[in-house]
């Protein structure tokens, strides 16, 4: 028995690492990975992008936005000096959060009371916008601090009359921060990931394995007609899948679809070139089918956390924001929430259907050159 045991475990150790790719696959990959996520699994929100509507202009009210960037949660991207600009930057999703500073804001804090400042969050990301509300509350704690302390030295211990800063936090586009609205059209694009990835992954290598692919190779079919006919089918079981966890999101969580169902689409189809790019690429390039569904594995896991679907992208190390630029999810997400959530257009969204289009392109591209030179 035991002789025989050791025989098959001898065999399946072989049987794995004969393959060099494997040997990646099972050591190599994973290091890297914990590596990268190491530095990108960052619960922690730092340098929001930030504009600041500073009607005022004084010494004031520059000291409180010098106090907000000074702290490392915010990162000043634009100075403005209208609301319609305001409303253009969260649309667009160049900015996380806008500063609203009003005029007499320096006349009323000497005269005492409370001051409002807005503070105007984009909450389609919930939590990461209830985290920034207690930063801004900390915020005006400590300006409001540093408001006495000043005044106390200039008056050489008196402190005379101050008013208090009170930051006053509006969510748009999710007013009451509920998860729902912000995981519910992340999860359509992660189905649809893993899906039709996976899918894909072991379209070609399946006819492989079972001998059948020469036969196709022997018919009048075009390669670019076999890879057509292979996606064809996941292209409408992903529009299917979009449109049942939509109606799931709508009926049981309340979640809106604000923007056009048309550009939903029309990313879908982007989106799909990418992810079934992907998958038909490990498809052509794997020999069997476990091989197959390992290397979509160790694509899978690194594309989901690196998209933005929980771990703010620009809290990650500058490099790994860079990777994420070759990650189709990163863009997908970016539409898939600014179509629910804030129902904005292609005028909003142009750069992320380009990126989505041209990996799109790219990808399936080098899919369709790679069987050919397979098997060809």
């Amino acid at each position: 028995m035991f002789e025989r045991l050791k025989a098959m475990l001898v065999k399946e150790f072989i049987q794995v690492f004969r393959d060099p790719r494997m040997r990646i696959v099972l050591f190599v990959i994973p290091a890297l990975q914990t590596v990268i996520f190491g530095y990108a699994v960052n619960m922690d929100v730092q340098n929001i992008a930030t504009a600041v509507l500073d009607r005022d202009n004084s010494v004031e009210s520059r000291e409180l936005v010098a106090l907000s960037t000074s702290s490392g949660h915010f990162s000043l991207k634009a100075r403005i000096g209208t609301d319609d600009e305001a409303r253009s930057l969260l649309d667009n999703g160049a900015v996380r959060m806008v500063l609203v500073i009003d005029h007499g804001f320096a006349e009323q804090l000497h005269r005492g009371g409370n001051v409002p400042v807005q503070a105007l969050l984009d909450g389609s990301d919930s939590n990461t916008a209830g985290v920034v509300m207690s930063y801004l509350a900390r915020l005006s704690g400590a300006y409001n601090s540093r408001l006495q302390s000043d005044y106390a030295a200039r008056h050489l211990g008196f402190v005379p009359r101050i008013g208090h800063v009170e930051i006053a936090s509006r969510a748009w586009f999710n007013e009451n921060l509920e998860s729902p609205p912000f995981y519910v059209p992340a999860v359509i694009t992660n189905i649809l990931f893993i899906i039709t990835m996976l899918m894909s992954s072991l379209a070609i290598v399946r006819e492989k394995e079972i001998g059948t692919i020469e036969q196709v190779i022997v018919t009048p079919i075009r390669k670019l007609e076999f890879i057509m006919g292979k996606t064809l089918p996941f292209v409408l079981i992903g529009y299917i899948d979009v449109i049942l966890i939509s109606l799931v999101g709508a009926l049981v969580f309340d979640v809106p679809l604000r923007g056009s169902m048309a550009l939903l689409f029309l990313a879908t189809t982007l989106f799909l070139m990418s992810s079934l790019g992907i998958g038909l690429l490990i498809s052509t390039v794997s020999s069997t089918q476990q091989q197959a569904m390992m290397s979509a594995f160790f694509i899978i896991f690194p594309a989901l956390l690196l998209s933005g679907f929980a771990f703010p992208i620009e809290n990650m190390p500058l490099p790994v924001q860079w990777l994420t630029l070759l990650n189709p999810l990163r863009y997908y997400m970016v539409v898939i929430r600014g179509i629910f959530l804030k129902g904005v257009g292609i005028n909003a969204l142009w750069q992320q259907i380009l990126a989505l289009g041209v990996i799109g392109v790219v990808v399936l591209s080098a899919a369709v050159m790679r069987f050919r030179k397979t098997v060809g």
